[in-house]
């Protein structure tokens, strides 16, 4: 058994998190939608169309804000399509996913079902074919009380309420050759600071994203990110970045990651602050991670002009899982800049929940680290002072084995510790030190390991790969000896004494 430790110091706290970095998001891509949240003639609808269990499966993962409509969807997509009578709305090619859309769900239906699914919403809106006066009015349209030609339009088709979105991204992988209507950098972000101006204007208090490099592979990285940040930063409060990974034959490259996702962040956080002081300017850029998982998009296929056919329904496998633990250590131990984060997708599409639509609800691997996470990884992030073995990985040479993340919630006052373990042949004997947190006493352990790392979760099988409660002794202090599995995600939730 290998041995590693761990140092935890109250007087070493990252930041308060913001719980929006425990997002997600739902695009109009595959069944994401229709037979995903919407499904009418599904035997759990309510009177709206909404899938009561999937809602429920939603508000399991704590998810306090979802990224709407897109996603390449957005950049071809007129938001007026899916407003007003159902019967009127037409039905349009979508060209990001070659997929008819009905637009029998829309903006409203999005407020109704966030609403339900105890969420809000972050709001694309389109800088591919859509301008800036669209953009607009569709921000008068959501979120203006009345007296105007588009808050009362909204007010005729059955909503009095402003749904008062907080959140707007401006445009979606702007960057991107696949994207309708790709923009240059230059181009993008003369449209993107028009755009933003508008937006504040019609709504002083709303925050705005801009688009960042859709992947650090991209030949403009990071000089994309630059660009639009000179031209924008005066305007907008975010720059987004998007970052996925799929197993391509190298378990020790792939369980790395959570390492390469750092990396990511880090260059994006050292561009932005290269404007900050070539601007002279007082505010700090903050991170919106607004897409991130595993997807498998080597396997993605799809088939043109059908309606909610199935795109990108990845099965996750328990190393999917351990991947995503890692991962979210990333984003918690960077939550002093990556302020929003959101898991792509919510349902069916490359998301750990799946539905049948002639039947329920699966919980894929992946839902389980995240649910974790998301629940009890609240309050501030502190600093993890980790000596541990490293790996060797083909991708990133030698990467620490262990990838760990630790929170304390003042509220609770629960300490919650999240350790995945990427060495594939060996247990590990962590020694862990909680230090001026008092004592503190272990009140659950919960380990997701496996010997197949290529275990899935299946209707026939749902609890296939689920996380194992640990047997656990009374243990009580600031110190504490926890055993990790090979190939291993582990929390371990901690009750301050009083």
């Amino acid at each position: 058994m290998k041995k590693a430790s761990c140092i935890v110091n109250k007087n070493f706290k990252i930041a308060d998190i913001d719980e929006r970095i425990y997002g997600s998001f739902i695009e109009h891509m595959g069944r994401a939608v229709y037979t995903g949240i919407y499904q009418p003639d599904h035997e759990t609808a309510d009177e709206q169309g909404f899938r009561q269990d999937v809602i429920d499966a939603v508000k399991e993962l704590n998810v306090p804000i979802v990224r709407y409509p897109g996603g390449n969807f957005v950049s071809g997509y007129d938001w007026t399509d899916g407003i007003g009578p159902r019967q009127s709305r037409p039905k349009r090619l979508d060209y990001a996913w070659f997929s008819i859309e009905t637009n029998q769900f829309g903006i409203n239906e999005f407020a109704q079902w966030a609403k339900k699914a105890n969420t809000q919403g972050m709001i694309a809106v389109n800088l591919g074919t859509g301008t800036a006066q669209q953009a607009g009015y569709l921000v008068e349209y959501c979120n203006i009380e009345k007296g105007t030609y588009w808050s009362d339009k909204r007010r005729e088709h059955g909503f009095l309420e402003p749904h008062k979105f907080k959140v707007w991204c401006l445009g979606n992988e702007m960057d991107g050759p696949w994207q309708t209507c790709g923009l240059s950098a230059q181009d993008y972000a003369k449209k993107a600071r028009e755009t933003a101006k508008i937006l504040k204007w019609v709504d002083p208090d709303i925050e705005l994203v801009a688009c960042g490099s859709s992947s650090k592979e991209m030949e403009t990285f990071p000089s994309w990110d630059r660009t639009v940040l000179e031209a924008c930063y005066p305007y907008v409060d975010y720059i987004s970045l998007h970052r996925y990974y799929e197993f391509e034959g190298n378990q020790a490259d792939f369980l790395a990651a959570f390492y390469d996702l750092d990396d990511f962040i880090q260059t994006i956080k050292a561009t932005a602050d290269y404007v900050k002081a070539a601007l002279r300017s007082d505010k700090t850029m903050m991170l919106s991670l607004d897409e991130w998982n595993v997807w498998y998009i080597q396997n993605m296929q799809t088939q043109r002009w059908q309606w909610a056919a199935p795109i990108a329904e990845d099965v996750y496998s328990l190393m999917d899982a351990l991947v995503v633990g890692g991962l979210l250590t990333s984003i918690v131990n960077n939550c002093d800049r990556v302020k929003m984060a959101c898991i792509a997708q919510l349902v069916n599409a490359l998301a750990p929940i799946h539905t049948a639509s002639d039947g329920g609800v699966l919980k894929h691997s992946t839902y389980y680290p995240f649910a974790q996470v998301s629940r009890y990884g609240r309050g501030s992030a502190y600093k993890t002072i980790l000596q541990s073995e490293s790996v060797e990985t083909g991708k990133y040479g030698k990467v620490p084995s262990l990838a760990t993340a630790c929170t304390f919630d003042e509220k609770t006052q629960q300490l919650a510790l999240f350790v995945l373990n990427t060495n594939l042949q060996d247990d590990v004997q962590l020694s862990l030190q909680l230090q001026e947190f008092g004592p503190l006493k272990l009140i659950e352990q919960q380990t997701l390991a496996g010997d197949d790392l290529f275990a899935v979760n299946s209707f026939e099988t749902p609890d296939n790969v689920v996380p194992k409660n640990c047997d656990i002794t009374e243990r009580s202090g600031t110190q504490f000896e926890l055993t990790l599995g090979k190939a291993s995600w582990t929390m371990a939730l901690f009750r301050k004494l009083h």
